[in-house]
């Protein structure tokens, strides 16, 4: 199964991170975050798409970041609802739904004709980046077909529960790998993204 890799959370080094070729990087505009990225638009392969991550933002603001950043996706981390969602154009939308113990799967129902694709979080004091994993196997309730982006504290340690769920039916699109693999916020560890990005899948 092919299965993607999102780099969330980018801030101090972009350049070095995007040499690895991972296929997607993650930008947090969100002014709470240890990680909201305030530089300039990087310079990245064409192959690599980009994700601005939003909470409770604007339309006015998320269409300029769309813009500015030439960004591939939007990632709603907020309370935003199925309207706002279907408000936004010429990007694919992925909605953010945190997780603990347990989840009620009918709250995706009105975003299934208005977002691309659900991202799985774990629930703690932050919104992303809380460093720890929630229970994975709350997806067994999943019956959507709607591709699926596994987040929350995946690091290298969690390689051989990854390898596991990505054998079972449920329609992982992508791995969302943020704070376990940082030297501090924002700045990642490329030795073991590296070496994460070699033994993922196999």
């Amino acid at each position: 199964m092919n299965v993607k890799l999102k780099i969330c959370g980018m801030k101090h080094n972009v350049a070095e991170v995007a040499e690895l070729m991972p296929d997607y990087l993650g930008f947090i505009f969100y002014a709470k975050s240890v990680r909201n990225f305030t530089g300039t638009p990087p310079n990245l392969p064409a192959s690599i798409k980009r994700v601005g991550v939003f909470v409770n933002a604007s339309l006015e603001d998320i269409s300029e970041k769309i813009k500015t950043f030439q960004l591939d996706v939007v990632q709603l981390h907020g309370d935003e609802t199925p309207e706002f969602c279907q408000a936004l154009s010429g990007v694919e939308i992925w909605k953010v739904f945190s997780i603990k113990d347990s989840f009620d799967f009918n709250k995706l129902t009105p975003y299934e004709k208005v977002v691309d694709k659900f991202l799985f979080d774990t629930k703690g004091k932050e919104k992303g980046g809380n460093g720890y994993t929630f229970d994975w196997s709350v997806l067994e309730d999943y019956h959507s077909t709607k591709p699926i982006v596994l987040s929350g504290g995946i690091g290298l340690a969690e390689i051989e529960s990854l390898q596991q769920i990505l054998k079972t039916e449920l329609p992982i699109y992508a791995i969302d790998v943020n704070s376990k693999f940082e030297q501090r916020p924002g700045l990642k560890d490329t030795d073991q993204l590296a070496e994460f990005m070699s033994t993922r899948m196999t």
